[in-house]
């Protein structure tokens, strides 16, 4: 069932993929960016309230929070590995820092990881989202 979403212009609509996934990370409507994307910490709202745009037909899931933990890991690695290299840390303390900080990175990388994907859900038309005008649905001309 297509979205109902009010007609925008073509100037607010975004110019490009990475548009989209700018407007979601940072937590604005990716159609109109005018609006919240999120109504509490991770849920979104159910309609944009410029636009009109319906979000409930994402499928997020757990993507986000495998996409923030994959990021996490790559950043602490190193500073994991640098913080073993420093023998004047006790164990406690290295891990407690490297706990905190990767807490911190985790909680920060949530929020946005899943507006990027709810982003890329509706630029690609995924999961009931209403293809973009001018893009063709796969297996049609």
């Amino acid at each position: 069932m297509p979205d109902a979403a009010l007609p925008l212009s073509a100037s607010a609509l975004p110019h490009s993929l990475g548009a989209a996934l700018a407007r979601g990370a940072r937590g604005r409507c990716p159609r109109c960016g005018g609006a919240h994307l999120f109504a509490s910490f991770v849920r979104p709202v159910e309609r944009c309230g410029m636009c009109g745009q319906n979000w409930t037909l994402h499928a997020a899931d757990d993507f986000p929070a495998y996409l923030a933990i994959l990021i996490t890991g790559h950043v602490m690695a190193p500073v994991i590995i640098a913080l073993g290299l420093r023998t004047e840390l006790s164990l406690a303390t290295m891990m407690g820092l490297v706990a905190a900080m990767a807490l911190v990175l985790l909680v920060g990388l949530l929020r946005p990881a899943k507006g990027a994907i709810i982003a890329f859900q509706w630029w690609m038309g995924m999961h009931g989202f209403a293809p973009r005008p001018g893009r063709r649905e796969a297996g049609r001309p």
